[in-house]
């Protein structure tokens, strides 16, 4: 593949992964703006793999919190804050990875990689997320977070299983529907892509060792490599601006998108 074309999908992974305005979704639309073949799996694995190190990076101190804790919660003994963190975490990650799947087993999947889907879920999911913004209270922080609430939010981010719906954006609306300040918000939903995307990745991960080869595994790498700074600039940038404004400008976005995405699909 191009490098051209490495660094486009590398870069709109890593801006849109962490961002509330749907990664997948736009991923799935660039073979259709551009003209260009679906990038494959090889790369979307790896684009992937470059988000992960960019927020595990981000938030090594909650990382390796739970990573430490992980221990206590294989050996049942969640007496530890990084224990319950751990717990949380997998706990939220269960509803995804079991309806996720489903869909692939089903086949289901391709029949939700359409445009009208995608601008459909752009722009409803848009406005759920202003309406809950605007009317939610912010009495909860981040540290706050309890196992019922890791469930809630588990089942909110199975629903961003369907194109363009957006991972951080069904849960960032998640959170401030249980009333946690935008920057717990966004941090609770960035903590919980970690273990989602480990998921994906081993999901897909066996079928791209199988067929990749050389060529490949170097185009994986560079985009990697390109995802992984761009998601780290888009993550400082996200959560510097959650300190201060409203997901109001993300939500314009979505509705434009969504809008122009129905207007071509219906046309």
């Amino acid at each position: 593949m191009e490098l051209y074309n490495l660094l486009l999908i590398a870069v709109i992974q890593g801006i849109t992964e962490f961002l509330p305005i749907s990664s997948s979704g736009h991923l799935i639309l660039l073979p259709h703006l551009t003209g260009q073949a679906d990038q494959g799996q090889v790369i979307d694995v790896a684009v992937h793999v470059g988000t992960l190190g960019a927020v595990i990076l981000y938030f090594r101190k909650d990382a390796m919190l739970a990573l430490r804790g992980l221990g206590g919660v294989v050996r049942g003994q969640i007496d530890t804050p990084g224990a319950f963190l751990a717990l949380c975490l997998i706990v939220a990650t269960i509803p995804v990875m079991v309806l996720g799947l489903i869909i692939k087993l089903t086949g289901f999947d391709g029949a939700l990689r359409s445009m009208a889907v995608i601008g459909w879920t752009m722009l409803v999911f848009g406005l759920l997320l202003w309406w809950v913004d605007i009317r939610s209270p912010q009495t909860r922080k981040a540290p706050q977070w309890t196992l019922k609430h890791a469930a809630i939010l588990g089942l909110w981010q199975a629903i961003a299983l369907i194109p363009g719906t957006s991972r951080s954006g069904i849960t960032i609306t998640g959170a401030r529907a249980l009333g946690y300040d935008r920057v717990g918000a966004a941090r609770i939903s960035m903590l919980m892509s970690i273990p989602t995307i480990i998921a994906s990745g081993v999901l897909l991960g066996g079928e791209v060792i199988l067929d990749a080869d050389l060529a490949m595994a170097r185009d994986g790498a560079i985009a990697a490599g390109f995802a992984f700074v761009s998601a780290l600039v888009a993550l400082a940038v996200m959560m510097r601006l959650a300190r201060s404004i409203s997901f109001t400008p993300y939500v314009i976005y979505r509705v434009v998108l969504g809008a122009v995405l129905l207007g071509i699909a219906y046309t």
